[in-house]
């Protein structure tokens, strides 16, 4: 297929890879900054901007940070995708951003003749090297099932779960439930620790219980280790808290843990970690106990 990809960062670059991988040929904009050189070559080719890209893809592929930036990149005046679209295009919003945005701009799409599907990815910077992302997709099942073999190699569990924007909920839900696995791992460590127990060896024989989880895998060891690289970074996990409470506020839901999960990586963000990986909200409990577990 000739796929454009727009966002080739952290997560998008390793997922543009895998695309190329299997044969497709991305087309990447050099608006904002240039491709990357180790995506271009053979099976990747450089346009001028987002319409560019548009116009030259049958698919659209869009992996960015925040909701404005997925607005500028598709309705912008002068390089926006919306002018490239046309009849049996389909823009596929990797991004994780707001549900209610997600309507408005598949509403958009539509009326330029294009096909919508919202798709946010769960799996962080591993999952999206390996290809075994999580995909949460909402949309038009026919067109689901045309793109479905671009997920295939994205991804691992792959999902349609409703209609636009059900995607977005999703990913939303996802990231309430991480949020609140990373803060109940560095909680418990830090209690180990503090006790006077070995926390490497608490996580190791809570692996092997009822308490186990992919956080307490990966993001437990990390806390263990102080390793803060960003896998996935405390700052886009914060923007995706903050769509999950304003929409709690819109449905008059209270949503009181998720507000605690934030409050602490806003306690990081102050210390200066706002790109520390999301594991490293262990450092805000740490510094109000004045303790580290690897001390």
């Amino acid at each position: 297929m000739n796929i454009g990809f727009i966002g080739t960062g952290i997560m998008g670059k390793p997922m543009a890879q895998n695309l190329q991988k299997a044969g497709h040929t991305l087309r990447f904009s050099e608006h904002f900054e240039p491709a990357p050189h180790d995506l271009l070559g053979e099976n990747g080719i450089a346009c001028p901007t987002p319409c560019d890209v548009a116009k030259a893809s049958d698919i659209i592929i869009i992996m960015l940070p925040d909701t404005p930036h997925v607005e500028d990149v598709l309705f912008h005046n002068e390089y926006g995708i919306i002018n490239g679209l046309e009849d049996g295009k389909i823009v596929v919003d990797m991004s994780s951003i707001s549900p209610i945005a997600t309507k408005e701009f598949a509403h958009k799409v539509a009326r330029a003749g294009a096909e919508y599907i919202d798709a946010p990815v769960s799996g962080g910077e591993v999952g999206a090297i390996a290809g075994t992302l999580s995909i949460m997709a909402g949309g038009n099942e026919q067109i689901f099932n045309k793109v479905k073999p671009l997920f295939e190699v994205m991804g691992k569990n792959i999902t349609l779960v409703g209609s636009v924007g059900d995607g977005q909920v999703c990913k939303v839900a996802n990231q309430i439930i991480v949020a609140l696995n990373i803060e109940a791992v560095a909680e418990a460590l830090l209690f180990a620790a503090k006790s006077g127990a070995d926390p490497s060896r608490v996580r190791q024989a809570l692996m092997g219980g009822f308490a186990s989880s992919r956080v307490l895998e990966v993001h437990g060891e990390r806390m263990i280790k102080g390793s803060f690289e960003p896998g996935f970074r405390i700052n886009l996990h914060q923007k995706d808290l903050n769509l999950a409470l304003e929409n709690a506020r819109q449905l008059h839901l209270s949503l009181p843990a998720t507000a605690m999960a934030q409050q602490l990586f806003n306690s990081c963000t102050a210390m200066g970690g706002g790109n520390w990986d999301h594991s490293a909200m262990i450092n805000a409990l740490e510094n109000m106990a004045d303790f580290s577990i690897r001390q």
